[in-house]
C-alpha cells in the first residue's frame, strides 16, 4: 500500500515569525540609514528596500525559495 511521504523539512510558526521580525528590524534599520529622506539617493534606495522587503516577506510567509531552479 502507498504511504505519502511526510516532509518535515518545513519551518515551524515561532521561526516564521522570528524570521519576520528580524526582517522588519532590518527593514526598518536600512530605512532611517539609507532610505527615503536621504537626499537625492534616498527616492531609489527606498524603493529598492520596499520591493525587497515585499519579495522577502512573502518567501518567508507563503515559504518560497526564489532561487531554487530546478530543471
Amino acid at each position: 500500500m502507498y504511504e505519502p511521504e511526510i516532509r518535515e523539512d518545513r519551518p515551524g510558526c515561532l521561526a516564521g515569525i522570528l524570521k519576520l521580525f528580524a526582517l522588519g528590524a532590518i527593514y526598518d534599520w536600512l530605512q532611517d540609514n539609507v532610505g527615503f529622506g536621504r537626499g537625492c539617493l534616498g527616492v531609489p534606495c527606498g524603493i529598492i528596500l520596499f520591493i525587497l522587503l515585499i519579495v522577502f516577506g512573502c518567501s518567508i510567509i507563503f515559504g518560497t525559495n526564489w532561487f531554487d531552479f530546478g530543471f
